[in-house]
């Protein structure tokens, strides 16, 4: 019986627009990411702007990649609301004042290839499933946990996007009912407790009451901080680090629940703080999901770190040539 071999795909753009950088690098088959270059978004700046720069840090990557091959289609991964299907981002609340912006046609025309967008944690999802933690499983789950709190799905192998392409909205799952208001408006989200954003906030709210702490002493006070402090015994930053842990693996539990999935993989910066964020959310998934689906899951951090969302990028990319977790 002969086997046939997996068409050998060529070096696709990648482009990831955040709140606060711009990455990019150019992927090949393998999910090499050459070329990488970062800069500052400075969103006040306005998506033209902005565009302007992310597509001359593109051809830079291109230039410093030394490829010899061109780039076949580029991948943008994005935070949403947006529109996959037509390339458009939507009103992005990271992007303040970026509507309807065709980030995909304006791609495909500075580039003269394909472009496709991406929600950034989907994309993230795709990237970690192809060539990170998650190779070889039929269902995976990914939560990004950084400023916000994000996420994506393989279920059957695939990419899920949902009905209209925005699903994976794993960071608004409902933790606290009545609780503390997150970004998207509602009481109690996972991402109001968990979020890197979200525990600073917690800090600075818990200081400017007169509550006691080391982290008084901190200049720019971020959730690495609360998390070393957390780590050194502060009560303070115990009891936030304690409850943003456990917001996460009471989500994380729900959806353990409901896709009895192989693997979760948790990627973001706030993941930076390795064991001090695994092991009690591994712990709380173990204890209180349903059998069987607590003994198989795995809960693991991401491998593709701080470039999963350029490598997801770039596998959306990919699939734009070959046709695969079609849309």
């Amino acid at each position: 019986m002969q086997h046939t071999r997996p068409p050998r795909l060529p070096p696709v753009l990648a482009l990831d627009i955040g709140g606060t950088k711009l990455a990019v690098g150019v992927v090949t088959g393998d999910g090499a990411v050459h070329g990488w270059q970062l800069a500052p978004t400075r969103r006040e700046e306005g998506p033209e702007a902005v565009l302007t720069r992310l597509f001359d840090l593109g051809r830079k990557a291109v230039a410093e990649a030394g490829l010899p091959e061109e780039v076949a289609a580029v991948g943008i991964s994005c935070g949403g609301p947006l529109d996959a299907a037509t390339g458009v981002l939507e009103c992005p609340p990271h992007l303040p004042g970026w509507i309807g912006v065709p980030v995909g046609t304006m791609a495909a025309e500075a580039f003269g290839v394909p472009a496709a967008l991406e929600n950034d944690a989907t994309a993230a999802a795709l990237g970690e499933h192809r060539y990170g933690a998650g190779r070889g499983t039929s269902t995976m789950l990914y939560l990004t946990v950084s400023t916000g709190v994000g996420g994506g799905s393989i279920v059957g192998g695939r990419l899920h996007r949902g009905a209209a392409g925005n699903g994976g909205e794993l960071g608004h799952v409902m933790v606290r009912p009545g609780g503390r208001r997150c970004s998207c408006g509602r009481l109690g989200c996972l991402e109001a407790y968990a979020s890197g954003t979200a525990i600073a906030e917690r800090a600075r709210e818990a200081l400017a009451a007169g509550r006691p702490s080391a982290l008084a002493a901190a200049g720019r006070l971020t959730a690495e901080e609360v998390s070393l402090a957390a780590a050194a015994g502060d009560p303070l930053a115990t009891e936030i680090w304690d409850e943003a842990t456990w917001a996460l693996g009471s989500a994380l539990t729900d959806l353990v629940n409901a896709f009895e999935p192989e693997l979760v993989v948790l990627g973001g910066g706030v993941t930076r703080s390795g064991e001090r964020l695994l092991e009690p959310v591994a712990a709380a998934v173990a204890r209180d999901a349903m059998p069987p689906a607590a003994r198989a899951v795995r809960v693991e951090l991401s491998r593709l770190g701080a470039g999963v969302c350029v490598v997801g990028a770039g596998a959306v990319a990919h699939d734009l040539l070959t046709g695969g977790n079609a849309r």
